[in-house]
């Protein structure tokens, strides 16, 4: 299961770095630390995801949102 998840944490951050739509790379950034949480689960870090969870998968995006939403949507 955790290589599973390791590896479409790979993909999407692959994808979010190739990705010329922001917000759509922001929503594979926040599907990768997703999988990170996953991971750190799986590992018996629960302590971790608690905090890692609300920081990168919730307060990160919604930063990285409003800044693109001030700037330009697609990257050229």
């Amino acid at each position: 299961m955790a290589f599973a998840t390791a590896l479409v944490s790979i993909v999407a951050t692959w994808l979010a770095v190739q990705e010329k739509d922001l917000l759509v790379a922001v929503l594979f950034s926040a599907l990768q630390s997703t999988c990170y949480a996953l991971i750190y689960y799986l590992l018996m870090a629960p302590d971790i995801v608690l905090v890692y969870l609300p920081v990168s998968v919730g307060i990160l995006p919604l930063i990285t949102v409003i800044l693109v939403k001030k700037t330009e949507r697609y990257e050229e």
